[in-house]
Parts: C-alpha cells; sequence; structure tokens
C-alpha cells in the first residue's frame, strides 16, 4: 500500500479510495482516482503513495477524544496508542500529483467561539498496543507535577508534520503531552519505531499549549 510501486497497469486499494494505474502507447501510464487524471511519462523517479497529516480543508491540528479519561498519578509517565484520520499523497518523482481524504472526516472546534481553532477530530481508545487501523499515533503522557492530573483529548500540531510508515500502516512522529497547566503537546518529529521509513525529513513542530 504505502511506499513505492512500479508503473504498470495494477490497482492500489486504500480504504474505501481506489487508485487505477493504466499502460499507455508512448511507454506512458494514465493515472485514475475518482475524476482525477493524470497522464505520467516514464522517467527515472519513483512513483509512491504516501501517508500525509490529516489536514483535510487545510486544518492546522488534529484532536483526539479519549473515548475514556486518563487519571495520571503525580510524578508517572503513561505511554500507550491511539487510532488516528490520515490523508493520502502521490508522488510521480519529487511532483505530488493527488491528495486525498480517505473515510470520512469530522471536524470541531477547539476552544472557545472567538480564539478557538477547527481541528481534525477523531474519537479513540487509548491502548497499549499499535491498534489494527491505518494510522497510529504513539503517544506518552508525562505529569511532572505532583498533582493528579485528569486527561480527556490531546490537540497535535500536524501542519507540514512528517509521517512515518511501514507497507500497511502509516504513523505521526512520537507525540509527547506534559500535564503541568497549561497542558503542552509536542510534535517530536521522531519515528515512534526505528525500523519505520519518513516521507521527508523530519523536523519538531512548535509546542502547542492546551488552555481548554
Amino acid at each position: 500500500m504505502f511506499g513505492e510501486h512500479e508503473l504498470k497497469t495494477q490497482f492500489i486499494k486504500i480504504l474505501n479510495k481506489k487508485i487505477h494505474l493504466v499502460e499507455m502507447p508512448g511507454d506512458k501510464i494514465l493515472y485514475k482516482r475518482d475524476n482525477v487524471r493524470v497522464l505520467i511519462k516514464r522517467g527515472k523517479g519513483a512513483f509512491n503513495v504516501l501517508p500525509s497529516p490529516a489536514t483535510g480543508y487545510g486544518v492546522k491540528f488534529l484532536m483526539v477524544k479519549f473515548s475514556s479519561r486518563l487519571s495520571i498519578p503525580p510524578k508517572e509517565r503513561l505511554t500507550g496508542y491511539l487510532s488516528t484520520p490520515i490523508d493520502i499523497e502521490v508522488k510521480s518523482g519529487d511532483v505530488m500529483i493527488d491528495r486525498f481524504v480517505i473515510g470520512r472526516e469530522k471536524y470541531a472546534l477547539y476552544g472557545q467561539d472567538n480564539v478557538g481553532v477547527i481541528a481534525r477530530y477523531h474519537v479513540s481508545e487509548f491502548l497499549e498496543r499499535t491498534p489494527d487501523e491505518l494510522g497510529v499515533i504513539k503517544l506518552v503522557i508525562n505529569n511532572p507535577t505532583d498533582e493528579w492530573k485528569l486527561v480527556d483529548k490531546i490537540v497535535i500540531p500536524i501542519r507540514n508534520s512528517v509521517m512515518f510508515y511501514s507497507p500497511e500502516r502509516a504513523y505521526y512522529p512520537l507525540v509527547i503531552l506534559t500535564t503541568k497547566e497549561p497542558y503542552e503537546v509536542n510534535n517530536t518529529g521522531n519515528p515512534p519505531d526505528g525500523t519505520l521509513k519518513a516521507t521527508h525529513r523530519a523536523e519538531p513542530l512548535p509546542n502547542f499549549k492546551m488552555r481548554w
């Protein structure tokens, strides 16, 4: 699924979307996906199907609400995994020829009406192991305070974030949530697993302070 694909007649299925490659005369390939059509001339560049942050209509944040709230003791850490939405980017050589959303899109306002931000929205269990889902985040919750802390969601900066992938699954970078008021979220830019490939050069994003 994810990674480099041979330019030949074939179908590439990603959840509810299907890419169709058709060999054409003159050493060309016709790329088809829904109403998108791109004619590709074979060359030295690779054809790649890659995961992309779930920015959808241009949002900068992903908000994941936990199906069960978490209570964290003082001076403790909790590590787990969340399922997440992702988008798909298709590249011919260095050029992006298609980008699309898979699954059902949901958005929500994080914060107050006059100062809040629109975020991609998703609900997930907090799991001890990697979920059997297409998109995954490894999350570390760190409580450095002397008090118990309650966590019911996380808001993650994702605009321009690197993604990591295996052939069958996509991962956001390792995310660290620090429960010192205001809660701070760090998209580290680091892979959650050293065996994964990166979509581009990995860099951390500015920390985000969860104020509500």
